[in-house]
């Protein structure tokens, strides 16, 4: 009983140290956004801000408030397009028994492994034959490349676990593919489109490499392409840049709060059934 407990112990006090090391760049962040500029050049800053300032958070909501809004909306819109896109096709994939859903899976496995700069070159040349550069929709569509594959093989993997004959006593009551598929299938799938959802405003919310290549002026600027040119502007006022960063960090760990019991249940409900 002894050697039980000793051992959940030094369980428990390894697992605290592990998530201490992993959290300390977060708690270091909010600390030096809350530093004083002239506390944050001494030989040797204090762990905890002793004169804390709200000052790098007037900069950071003054000068990138703005790119919030840009990059709110790139998200919404790439989480719509996913949705519109997966839901359908892994409704096909999983139900319909598409012609095809084995090679279809593969390639969208393969299009995971390709590296994004490599996507995005492509991406560049096409948009500017369309005139896609500088524009939402462009930014949407190409956050969507990731996210849509992503989408397709969780909902797939989530559906095959409704059971068919769910489906076909709606056939028999006289409901067509259509409003099976939204009246039974979408809702049953609450759980994977939550989880879908999730993960494409996130993919969006922290693309640095789409909003770089695509944007060539200052008409649409997303939060992460302004955190990176205020780093350059105000490189010696790193309160400003760490509380623009914990600003842009609110969103995406607000939703990961609310949404954790809904992705659990997704990112799991399809690893244990046919």
């Amino acid at each position: 009983m002894t050697r039980s407990r000793t051992r959940s112990a030094v369980r428990v006090a390894i697992g605290a140290v592990l998530c201490g090391a992993l959290l300390f760049p977060l708690y270091w962040m909010v600390a030096v956004s809350l530093t004083r500029p002239q506390d944050l050049i001494r030989s040797r800053p204090a762990l905890f801000p002793l004169d804390p300032t709200f000052d790098g958070y007037a900069l950071a909501i003054d000068r990138n408030l703005s790119s919030m809004g840009t990059s709110m909306v790139i998200a919404l819109g790439t989480v719509a397009i996913t949705l519109v896109i997966a839901l359908p096709a892994a409704y096909g994939m999983s139900k319909l028994r598409a012609p095809g859903t084995g090679a279809v899976m593969f390639a969208f496995l393969l299009a995971q492994m390709i590296p994004s700069v490599v996507v995005v070159t492509a991406l560049f040349a096409l948009y500017k034959q369309l005139g896609l550069l500088d524009s939402y929709p462009g930014l949407m569509l190409a956050n969507a490349t990731a996210s849509v594959p992503f989408a397709i093989i969780l909902l797939q993997a989530f559906m095959r676990t409704i059971p068919d004959e769910l489906l076909e006593a709606a056939r028999i009551d006289g409901a067509g593919r259509l409003r099976t598929f939204g009246s039974i299938v979408v809702p049953l799938s609450r759980n994977a489109v939550v989880t879908a959802a999730l993960f494409a405003f996130l993919f969006s919310w922290g693309d640095f490499l789409n909003a770089k290549t695509l944007t060539t002026g200052n008409s649409i600027t997303p939060m992460t392409l302004a955190l990176f040119r205020f780093v350059g502007a105000e490189a010696t006022n790193w309160n400003g840049v760490m509380a623009t960063a914990v600003l842009a960090s609110v969103p995406a760990a607000v939703l990961l709060v609310v949404a954790q019991r809904y992705v659990a249940a997704g990112v799991t409900a399809g690893a244990v059934k046919d």
